[in-house]
């Protein structure tokens, strides 16, 4: 069965500025058990919730499975890690995630490219290693809730 691995709500962008000069230091509690969803808006309490230019990829998912062993959210910078599903072959598609508070459904707008921080959060060649399986950006459909553990996941 799929599962969340780890969530992340950062209310601050920390990879600014040159990677050579590593991000900034990570806000307290922005991995989180469970985070609350608002379509069309977001994550409650991520940098990018209700910002205009970014409602379309507004929750970004990657999965385990594309990352080096101990590599993980606050590294990618993506809200949603997911182990046992391929995210990356989803684009165009809607995503739903049921951890046990009711589905959320996510239309899946775009890829998640990698970047030249990727060399220095994850390590040497992460920038290139990720490119295709970066994860995904997308829109939340509905208000809910996603939580760390187990999830029952359908694509339509």
């Amino acid at each position: 069965m799929p599962q969340i691995v780890e969530l992340l709500a950062s209310p601050v962008h920390r990879f600014e500025g040159r990677p050579s000069d590593g991000p900034a230091p990570a806000p307290p509690g922005e991995l989180a058990e469970a985070v609350t969803i608002r379509a069309g808006l977001g994550i409650v309490g991520d940098r990018y919730f209700n910002k205009p230019p970014h409602r379309d990829a507004s929750v970004t998912l990657i999965s385990q499975e594309s990352l080096p062993p101990g590599a993980g959210l606050v590294a990618v910078r993506r809200n949603v890690l997911v182990a046992g599903l391929a995210v990356d072959e989803l684009v165009g598609r809607v995503l739903t995630l049921d951890s046990g508070d009711g589905p959320v459904r996510l239309r899946v707008h775009s890829k998640a490219h990698p970047c030249a921080w990727m060399d220095v959060t994850v390590g040497p060649g992460a920038w290139k290693g990720l490119r295709g399986k970066g994860g995904i950006r997308c829109e939340p459909l509905d208000d809910g809730i996603l939580r760390v553990g187990e999830v029952t996941a359908t694509v339509d």
